[in-house]
């Protein structure tokens, strides 16, 4: 690929060597021959699972130039003989009404889904063969383009808006020959490729550390626990069954975040989201547990690094006897916290109600091996992360640099 310095607004800055023609402006209404959309149905708000059912799609289908087909609902057998147009391969899909942040959102179709429809408030296009279905819908969710889209929605409500089919065929873009359409969507095709296999390759270790934890963690009599052994092969001691209140306590915290709002340094403060911003002091020198006490979230565990603090929705869970600090971690991760909520406005949780949950806890020395295990798939989980996102990045200086 070719990086160009042309003054003309209609040349790419990163190109094929084989092309160096000026793009040319074209409408929409230029590419695309037909905008089709369906109807509205009654539903049951479930997936079809089973050959014989259909399903009308969800808006939610479509989403950065992406189809998921299974977001849809079941049709109610009575409705079916309604419902009129099923997705075809090598269309796209574009949401003319929605949320003001989702009205414009697209998505390609490699296949036909003859099980499924298409409600109301989707197109479908129909693209004739001087050009490329694929390199208009990477076209239709670039950046650039889902601001015009935007520009044109239209509503009272601040909730919902619409795009008019006249304004939408409107919009101008410039466009490439068809040879170099396709391949820019081929190479980008390819690209995405790779980041569906660096996402599914995070998933699968996700499940299995999921699965080890699970064996590792299991309350069920009886089930086949997973077990290290020491350093000469030898079996550990049996794990102590410990009330949670006996081998931990809680630690409040009384940070709140408009206390805070001016206060800027090298320190994290962890909120119920994450990291919530770095001030210029710390309560906790080393690593340690905290969990979300109120509002959303409530429930979730949270590992927080050392020389750090936690807002006041959050409480601290330190230990009362010799433990690894990511065995108590990953101990709390294994407990269902949602039984202890209380409230509806405002949820909480509250140490003394689970105090008294049971746990088993092994010896100082097997808790590092399960741990150090655990930290390595972490490693890996996050490695394979840091490359979807370094890919992601990549993607997008070539969306910037290969439209025009």
């Amino acid at each position: 690929m070719n990086h160009k310095n042309h003054s003309s607004d209609n040349i790419p800055k990163l190109r094929f060597p084989e092309f160096s023609d000026s793009w040319e402006v074209k409408k929409l209404g230029d590419i695309i021959l037909k905008l089709s959309s369906g109807v509205s149905v009654n539903s049951i708000d479930e997936p079809i699972k089973e050959t014989g059912e259909y399903g009308i799609l969800k808006t939610s289908c479509i989403s950065s130039g992406k189809f998921y087909p299974t977001q849809n609902k079941k049709i109610v057998p009575n409705e079916v003989s309604k419902a009129k147009l099923n997705p075809l391969a090598d269309t796209i899909l574009i949401s003319r009404m929605n949320t003001p942040q989702l009205v414009g959102e697209s998505g390609y179709i490699d296949n036909d889904y003859p099980n499924l429809f298409i409600p109301d408030r989707l197109w479908m296009t129909e693209i004739g063969i001087q050009n490329n279905a694929k390199f208009l819908s990477i076209l239709l969710s670039s950046s650039n383009m889902m601001e015009k889209i935007s520009n044109i929605a239209s509503g009272t409500s601040g909730s919902m808006k619409n795009i008019s089919k006249p304004n939408f065929l409107d919009i101008e873009c410039t466009f490439p020959t068809l040879p170099e359409q396709q391949k820019i969507a081929t190479f980008l095709s390819t690209v995405d490729e790779k980041l569906q296999a660096l996402k599914k390759k995070k998933s699968l270790l996700e499940i299995y550390k999921k699965g080890v934890m699970q064996k590792l963690f299991s309350q069920e009599r009886n089930a086949a626990r997973i077990r290290f052994k020491d350093d000469e092969g030898d079996d550990f001691e049996d794990w102590e069954v410990r009330k949670l209140g006996e081998i931990s306590e809680k630690k409040s915290s009384n940070i709140s975040a408009n206390k805070i709002e001016d206060n800027f340094g090298e320190y994290i403060i962890y909120g119920a989201s994450g990291i919530l911003k770095k001030v210029d002091f710390y309560k906790e020198e080393n690593d340690y547990v905290s969990i979300i006490k109120d509002g959303a979230g409530v429930g979730r565990i949270v590992y927080c690094k050392g020389k750090s603090s936690v807002l006041g929705t959050m409480e601290m869970i330190k230990s009362r006897i010799e433990l690894n600090t990511y065995f108590l971690y990953c101990l709390l991760e294994n407990i269902d916290f949602t039984k202890y909520i209380t409230g509806s406005t405002i949820p909480h949780i509250y140490f003394k109600d689970y105090k008294n949950e049971i746990c088993e806890i092994p010896c100082i020395e097997e808790q590092t091996k399960i741990s150090n295990f655990l930290m390595a798939i972490d490693e890996k989980i996050n490695n394979v992360d840091a490359q979807i996102k370094q890919t992601e990045l990549w993607k997008k200086g070539l969306l910037q640099q290969m439209f025009v």
